[in-house]
């Protein structure tokens, strides 16, 4: 096991933590404005000009501007030929709001999934958990999610089983 000053040299350390704690606040204080997500969604799902925009999203043009200022700033946005769109790193952000949200509508199972672990100690085989999140779940990217997760971290079938013997 790891000592906390381990693991903290190891995050300082890689590159990717470094950059990803510097830029993630930036990115996540910019869609987490009701009005700035709503302008980041409708750049995502048309090819509209800015005045369509801001008269769709009921904006003013200053609030328009200055939303656009900080989705462009963030990295999300960029302008093409007089339109805007997302970048790419808009696009897996835009990928990565829709899985959120196709979680949020399996909010309810998946709670009863943490209640089931929890009720067996963390000890539920990985076959069993598989039969549980196949039955409780109908979205198959959050099963897959899900899946993905717990193959490392649950015991398979054979390991309870040479555990209580």
């Amino acid at each position: 096991m790891m000592a906390v000053a381990d693991v903290l040299k190891t995050i300082a350390e890689d590159k990717s933590l470094v950059l990803f704690n510097a830029i993630a606040p930036d990115v996540l204080k910019t869609i987490a404005e009701d009005k700035s997500l709503v302008l980041f969604n409708a750049i995502a799902l048309s090819n509209s000009d800015s005045d369509i925009l801001i008269s769709t999203l009921h904006l003013t043009r200053k609030q328009y501007y200055a939303r656009l200022s900080a989705l462009l700033k963030a990295g999300l946005v960029k302008r093409e030929m007089a339109r805007y769109s997302l970048t790419t790193f808009g696009m897996i952000l835009y990928y990565v709001q829709e899985i959120i949200g196709k979680a949020l509508n399996q909010y309810w199972k998946l709670k009863a999934i943490d209640s089931i672990s929890a009720s067996c100690n963390g000890k539920l085989p990985q076959d069993q958990f598989r039969r549980i999140i196949d039955t409780l779940l109908t979205n198959q990217e959050i099963k897959d999610i899900l899946l993905q997760q717990i193959k490392e971290k649950l015991p398979k079938s054979e390991e309870v089983k040479k555990i209580t013997i």
